[in-house]
C-alpha cells in the first residue's frame, strides 16, 4: 500500500527542475546573439541581392545605349564635384542625344529632355577608353554602396570592359 501510493504521486524532482533552469539559463545566454547574427546575415544578404540587380539592370541598360552611339560623338568627362570620367555624353544613330552621368549617389540615364534615374546607391562611375587608338571600344565601371546595419556599408563593384560602339 505505502509503495502505490509513492508511485500515484506526480511532480518533478529538485534535478529535474535544476537542469532545466541551466537549460534555459543557456538559451537565454546565447538566443539574443544567435538572433542578432541571423538578422545581420539576413539585412547583408537581401543587400548583396538588391544591389547585384540593380548594378545589373544598369549595366545591361548602359551597354545597350552605348552600342548605338555614334563613334565620332562621345565624349567623356565630368559633371562638376563628381569624379572624373564621370559622364559620357553621345548621340545614337537614331539621333537622340544620350548623357550618363553621376549626380551625388544617383546613376542618371538623360535622353533628350527625358531623365531616367538607374540606381540610388552609385558610389562611383568612370568610362574610360581602353585603347586610346580606337575610339569604338569603352569601359565601365561602376561601384554601388547600400548602408546595411550600424551605418556600414555594403559596396559592389562591376566593371564592364570593352563596350563596343558597332556605329
Amino acid at each position: 500500500m505505502v509503495i502505490r501510493a509513492l508511485r500515484s504521486r506526480r511532480g518533478y524532482t529538485l534535478v529535474e527542475i535544476l537542469i532545466t533552469i541551466a537549460i534555459m539559463g543557456v538559451l537565454a545566454m546565447f538566443g539574443p546573439t544567435l538572433m542578432t547574427q541571423i538578422t545581420k546575415f539576413f539585412v547583408l544578404s537581401r543587400a548583396k541581392l538588391d544591389l547585384q540587380q540593380q548594378a545589373r539592370a544598369a549595366m545591361y541598360i548602359i551597354t545597350r545605349e552605348l552600342r548605338q552611339a555614334q563613334s565620332n560623338t562621345i565624349t567623356v568627362d565630368e559633371v562638376s564635384g563628381q569624379p572624373y570620367y564621370s559622364r559620357i555624353k553621345f548621340t545614337k544613330v537614331q539621333g537622340a542625344v544620350i548623357t550618363i552621368n553621376q549626380s551625388n549617389n544617383q546613376l542618371i540615364l538623360t535622353e533628350g529632355t527625358d531623365t531616367s534615374v538607374l540606381s540610388k546607391n552609385l558610389a562611383y562611375l568612370a568610362f574610360t577608353f581602353p585603347r586610346s587608338d580606337d575610339m569604338t571600344m569603352i569601359s565601365v565601371s561602376l561601384t554601388l554602396e547600400e548602408q546595411i546595419y550600424g551605418g556600414l556599408l555594403k559596396a559592389l563593384n562591376m566593371a564592364s570592359e570593352q563596350v563596343e560602339v558597332m556605329n
